[in-house]
């Protein structure tokens, strides 16, 4: 008999969770509370680790058919020059792969098409958990009534509810004072051709431009403001911020209607849990560590979470059966506090380095932006391999066998 897993959430995390698992023989359910999986989101940047994590469970060469950002890129002044501009097949030459980038959309499609029917239960919301222990089992309560797991994975999102239920003390989120945009301009606006992967840095403001597989172009922006405040017309707003900056700009938020553009506050988790797990409760993705975006990690260390949980969970079958076939517990607990060992030292030292570089390009001051902006322009001239050997510890990551 298989041990049973319950997987809270369906985004990139607790699916790669479920597919993740179930290469290991668990038997799996994905509770998710919204009604069905919408092509929600914008764009999705997977770093080589990402796709060493995706090859531990047959998926990586997949994932490789989506766009890669090749050729030159780097960061610009809002005026169009460049601070530093690189050669980007240089990331796969040093690490084994490229950086890539595909429509949030297609991942979700991709991993939940490994599933078999039945696996993904939606319009399901977790209430509460009792994290059980080593020789009990968890109980999940959910709107649909309660259900007993061997496993539960919270992938619950920044708001989740069942590490807010297990560690009560945590502060949780922390508003880091910054505010974002997402959005995918469609094929041939005015100006995309000549896009380049590039990240603009301005007066505490920030607009990255990244080319996708079918010609659209994945744009994402952030500049400093109060959290809460929304406006009626975002691409508006988007226009009045950036609309002088350097082609392609100000033609890729020309190509887009308002109700296209994604804002939210960003929000990460400041202080960190003493744990990723409670008795046979394992925490992974935004739910543990949600992070600034400006490293581009926050889905990539919730798919190294995902593969790390499989690997330390064990086998689904377990080795020995109860004696009693009404046992409370499916053979002993998997060893979740080795997953809180081999995960949270890394996305701390992952989450904290995003938010430097928020700080950094979030920037206000005029002499500080000129003296960081000479820093990296001759970064970028004398030591030109430095912006590779900087992301060493992210994307040399390698998943356990």
């Amino acid at each position: 008999m298989s041990r049973h897993a319950i997987v809270a959430g369906a985004g990139i995390g607790g699916l790669t969770a479920a597919v993740a698992l179930r290469r290991r023989g668990w038997d799996v359910t994905i509770l998710e509370r919204a009604q069905a999986l919408e092509p929600v989101g914008a764009g999705l940047g997977l770093g080589p680790n990402a796709l060493h994590a995706l090859d531990a469970i047959g998926l990586g060469d997949e994932v490789r058919r989506f766009s890669a950002i090749q050729g030159h890129g780097g960061l610009r002044r809002p005026g169009g020059g460049w601070l530093v501009r690189t050669d980007l097949g240089g990331l796969a030459a040093r690490f084994g792969d490229p950086q890539l980038v595909a429509l949030r959309a297609d991942v979700v499609d991709l991993l939940a098409g490994r599933l078999p029917a039945g696996v993904l239960r939606t319009g399901v919301t977790v209430t509460g958990v009792d994290a059980g222990d080593a020789d009990r089992r968890a109980r999940v309560a959910t709107s649909a009534g309660d259900l007993d797991a061997d496993l539960v994975v919270a992938a619950d999102g920044i708001g989740s509810r069942i590490r807010a239920a297990l560690f009560p003390d945590s502060p949780g989120p922390r508003y880091s004072g910054f505010t974002t945009w997402r959005f995918v301009a469609p094929a041939g606006p005015a100006g995309a051709g000549r896009a380049e992967p590039a990240e603009t840095w301005g007066r505490g403001e920030v607009f990255g431009v990244l080319p996708l597989a079918s010609g659209q172009v994945y744009c994402y922006a952030s500049a400093p403001a109060p959290a809460g405040v929304r406006h009626d017309d975002e691409a508006a707003e988007l226009k009045q911020r950036f609309g002088r900056w350097h082609d392609p700009i100000p033609g890729l938020i020309g190509a887009i209607s308002p109700d296209r553009v994604l804002h939210d506050d960003v929000y990460w988790i400041a202080e960190p849990l003493p744990a990723y797990h409670r008795g046979r409760v394992a925490i992974l993705g935004d739910a543990a560590h949600a992070m600034t975006p400006h490293l581009g990690q926050g889905a990539c260390q919730a798919i190294e979470d995902a593969v790390v949980l499989a690997s330390v969970a064990g086998p689904g079958t377990p080795a020995t059966a109860p004696a009693d076939a009404t046992a409370p517990a499916n053979g002993a607990g998997p060893d979740l506090a080795a997953y809180t060992a081999a995960r949270l030292p890394r996305t701390r030292m992952v989450a904290n380095g995003s938010y430097r570089a928020t700080r950094l390009s979030g920037m206000t001051s005029p002499a500080a932006i000129a003296l960081r902006n000479t820093g990296i322009r001759l970064a970028g001239r004398l030591a030109p391999s430095l912006m590779l050997r900087q992301m060493d510890p992210l994307a040399s990551w390698t998943p356990p066998l």
